[in-house]
């Protein structure tokens, strides 16, 4: 991962989080304007905290698009409709890939639980949402899609 200091993208990501990255990170999906959407943040922050959230939904449209499907009910009705196995299994690949990206002779405290550090069930619909841009086979992030899609078209 390119760090932050040196990215060319460094203070235009530290806009849109509104604050400067607590890790290093790597801007992996980008709009049709070349605006990063998605960042794949390292598994530790800076100060050695585990940064339990992979990838990162930081473009503005789709932030305020998931937000507005969050705050309608979009969290609840998500875990009801999609098999609680489907997403145990999506909460396992997520780990498995931050985890894959930790230093071997790392010691201290890891990140743990899956998609935005939980265990099992829905968190949040913008990490979900945010691996499936960053091609993660997630379950809720179609879901995500779909609600967004069918938005869309109306």
């Amino acid at each position: 991962m390119a760090a932050n200091a040196a990215s060319p993208d460094a203070a235009r990501v530290a806009e849109l989080l509104g604050r400067e990255p607590e890790s290093l990170f790597e801007v992996v999906v980008r709009d049709a304007a070349g605006e990063p959407v998605v960042l794949r943040n390292h598994p530790l922050m800076f100060n050695g905290r585990p940064m339990p959230t992979l990838y990162w939904l930081a473009g503005k449209d789709a932030l305020r698009r998931v937000s507005r499907l969050e705050a309608a009910g979009g969290v609840r009705a998500a875990e009801a409709e999609i098999p609680a196995d489907e997403i145990a299994a999506v909460h396992a690949r997520y780990a498995a890939a931050r985890e894959a990206l930790i230093p071997a002779d790392h010691t201290g405290p890891r990140p743990s639980g899956g998609v935005a550090g939980t265990r099992e069930g829905v968190k949040c619909l913008h990490a979900h949402y945010a691996y499936l841009l960053a091609g993660g086979d997630d379950p809720v992030g179609r879901w995500v899609a779909q609600r967004l899609a069918e938005e869309d078209s109306e």
